[in-house]
């Protein structure tokens, strides 16, 4: 990639915002070259513009078409980001194996109720999201290099402390969902195939991990593209057949004590914050791409979460409110007709492979970050192999035990990583006086008080998990 050259020292303004427009010319053919090592332009620091905006508040932000230029290393032309991989890739990593657990922890509180929340719960995760994406072009911005992951985030904001807390929790909600979505593809591959466990696990792994590695930017997007389509597809034909037992009065049912219980595995079920870094990259660092991306990205689940609960609990007749049981949607539809099994079965996998590729794609970037790997012509393989390698076997051993795991990391893991960390992050970014990047626009609005509620609201739910889990063990 090349980044732009800054604009002249002194480039007085007229208007009351600092403008800097891309420029066509500027990104480099080639890397210039000092001591054998890439020589990027960087984005200038604030002082760089005090003698010329003295005039001006210091609030002021700095707004810009693009950060920097993504060169295809073989042709070394600019190629332009593609919006619409953008959104299949958030829409792929957020619909994943989630959308089937849903059903099952919200049919206590009923579709009415349930649906409210899932629409909070979609508010809350993409105020996070934007955060997340606001503190990472800034970064990028301040250091002049691009794929920032949240390493490098926590550690320009929020210290060493804040960078422990970012590096397990993120490995582990990660490696949890890994291991979840090759245990579960595997099982599916096995039934429909019949080779051993183990080898669907390994197969299932090498496709879609070696997609990740080999694809271009593009390419992975065209293939999400393929596996959102599919889940589609999919997903109407499982709708249309399951829904000849939907009882519309069903639908009504609402018992807000029962929705808590429920918060944490929708929450878990809209990650996607694990792309936003490569999506920034991707996008080179455009703040209105990446916003855009994020809510229409995050909009297809949406829909998908809701039409699928209301078809599941629609369905529900024979299941009191309040009375605890717990149903696995599959077995029920399977149960209610025989043709809906391999639909699911299809679904499953489609939903399964495109979470997998983003989660794939979030966790390499993070270990390449943490591991301090050069960015180069060629990806590093090591960072690959410790992403694929661990869930194939983690998910041969006995799964009960990482179902617990995604249990922990859906209450604890997720509203800390993906809920309080991006709130503070965005608050010392925002309001430290240390900070010295150049300010960019803010992606969420409301200040203070929009990250306190963020906090605030992560902080209630993880507080009433562990009172409720230590009055009932």
């Amino acid at each position: 990639m090349a980044f732009l050259a800054p604009p002249p020292p002194c480039c007085c303004v007229g208007s009351s915002r600092l403008v800097q427009k891309q420029i066509h010319a500027l990104p480099l053919a080639l890397p210039l070259q000092l001591d054998h090592k890439p020589l990027y332009l960087p984005t200038p620091k604030p002082r760089k513009f005090a003698k010329c905006l003295s005039q001006k508040k210091q609030s002021e932000e700095a707004e810009l078409e693009r950060l920097f230029s993504n060169l295809n290393q073989a042709t070394l032309k600019r190629e332009p980001p593609s919006l619409s991989s953008a959104v299949f890739l958030v829409a792929g990593t957020t619909v994943g194996a989630g959308i089937l657990a849903i059903p099952a922890v919200t049919q206590e509180s009923g579709f009415l109720a349930s649906a409210i929340t899932c629409i909070f719960c979609w508010a809350y995760m993409v105020v996070t999201g934007l955060l997340v994406a606001e503190v990472n072009v800034n970064t990028m911005s301040q250091l002049g290099s691009g794929s920032v992951s949240l390493v490098s985030m926590a550690m320009r904001t929020v210290g060493k402390v804040g960078v422990q807390i970012v590096c397990w929790t993120y490995i582990f909600i990660h490696y949890a969902l890994l291991v979840a979505y090759v245990a579960r593809s595997s099982e599916i591959l096995t039934n429909f195939v019949g080779i051993p466990l183990w080898e669907s696990a390994t197969l299932f792994s090498l496709v879609f991990g070696g997609i990740c590695y080999f694809g271009s930017p593009r390419f992975i997007g065209a293939v999400n593209g393929v596996l959102v389509i599919g889940i589609i597809i999919s997903f109407a034909a499982l709708v249309a057949v399951a829904s000849e037992y939907l009882q519309l009065s069903a639908l009504l049912k609402a018992n807000f004590q029962a929705v808590p219980m429920s918060i944490p595995i929708i929450v878990l079920s809209f990650v996607y914050q694990n792309v936003v870094p490569v999506l920034c990259t991707d996008l080179e660092g455009d703040l209105s791409k990446v916003r855009t991306s994020i809510v229409l990205g995050t909009s297809i689940p949406l829909i998908l979460f809701l039409v699928w609960n209301a078809v599941i609990l629609g369905t529900i007749t024979d299941v009191e409110m309040g009375s605890g049981k717990i149903m696995d949607p599959l077995q029920l539809l399977q149960s209610t007709n025989a043709a809906v099994g391999p639909i699911v079965e299809v679904f499953s996998i489609f939903a399964i492979a495109t979470s997998y590729i983003g989660f794939v794609l979030g966790l390499c970037d993070f270990l390449s970050d943490l591991l301090k790997l050069p960015a180069g012509q060629s990806r590093p393989v090591l960072p690959y192999l410790l992403t694929l390698i661990p869930p194939v076997v983690l998910s041969l051993l006995d799964p009960d035990i990482f179902f617990k795991a995604l249990d922990f990391a859906g209450t604890y893991g997720v509203l800390v990583l993906f809920g309080i960390v991006p709130a503070a992050m965005s608050w010392s970014d925002r309001y430290s006086s240390s900070s010295t990047a150049v300010k960019l626009p803010q992606l969420v609005p409301g200040g203070r008080l929009t990250l306190s509620l963020v906090v605030g609201g992560a902080g209630y739910i993880i507080s009433s998990e562990i009172i409720d889990k230590l009055s009932n063990p």
